[in-house]
């Protein structure tokens, strides 16, 4: 998708180029950007056609926005393409949502640190295993854990093995791709890693220095045919490098 100029609108909502903010808030049902907007200051209406509502302001200095998607992904896909091209970059969803945990009660907060994806839309914008789900989660505690007697003992609780799970789906891919983030024994533990989960291949990263804040990387692929050390290399290159050999295989 053009990114378009800054006179060029967005096709439906009518948004130019650099007019939005880096940040928004979506939310369903269009009534509702008001009231998330409602303590912002230098408010203005950017949209208003059907059930797409656009509002941007600033909190406490912050420029921020909010924008209703209506229901289903489509209309989804129409605010978040065209939010982009406006120059949103980062997107926090908010409103109702069904639940079936036995724990969970109607009007109770919850916020999602991960999710497994099983909808069409997001699988447009990034792949079925990001964002990446911690392993293991703390076990709720009963009752209030006490500061005497030094570090409380946690329970943990192994989260679900989105990669795993997609290896043996029956609608798995014909390239399962899977990433390992090691600080020593890089090969080895990304081989073992690959056999455990069911992969095709693992991207085994080297995060033993500023890899997480730098831009500079190492990785190793690691597939039925072995392994491939490949030289350091930008962010940037690597990804570039890795689409392309992705793009072979399923040529």
């Amino acid at each position: 998708m053009s990114d378009g100029g800054a006179a060029t609108p967005t096709p439906i909502l009518g948004l130019r180029a650099g007019e939005l903010p880096g940040a928004a808030f979506l939310c369903g049902d269009p009534a509702r950007v008001e009231r998330i907007a409602a303590g912002w200051s230098e408010r203005r209406s950017l949209c208003a056609i059907r059930e797409f509502r656009v509002v941007a302001g600033r909190w406490q200095g912050l420029g921020l926005a909010a924008a209703s998607t209506g229901v289903g992904a489509p209309g989804t896909a129409i605010v978040v393409e065209e939010l982009a091209r406006a120059g949103v970059r980062t997107l926090v969803r908010i409103g109702n949502s069904g639940g079936l945990a036995e724990d969970l009660a109607l009007g109770d907060l919850v916020i999602t640190t991960g999710a497994v994806r099983e909808d069409g839309t997001s699988r447009s914008y990034v792949v079925p295993e990001y964002p990446a789900v911690a392993d293991w989660r703390v076990e709720p505690s009963s009752s209030k854990l006490k500061k005497a007697g030094g570090p409380p003992e946690l329970d943990w609780i192994a989260n679900p093995d989105i990669l795993a799970e997609l290896a043996a789906d029956p609608r798995r891919p014909r390239l399962l791709v899977g990433f390992a983030a090691e600080t020593n024994g890089v090969v080895d533990a990304a081989r073992e890693k690959r056999d455990r989960k069911g992969c095709d291949w693992i991207v085994a990263n080297d995060v033993s220095g500023d890899v997480m804040g730098g831009d500079t990387n190492q990785v190793h692929l690691i597939s039925a045919d072995g392994e491939e050390s490949w030289p350091p290399a930008s962010k940037r290159e690597v990804a570039k490098r890795l689409a392309d050999r992705i793009a072979d295989a399923l040529a």
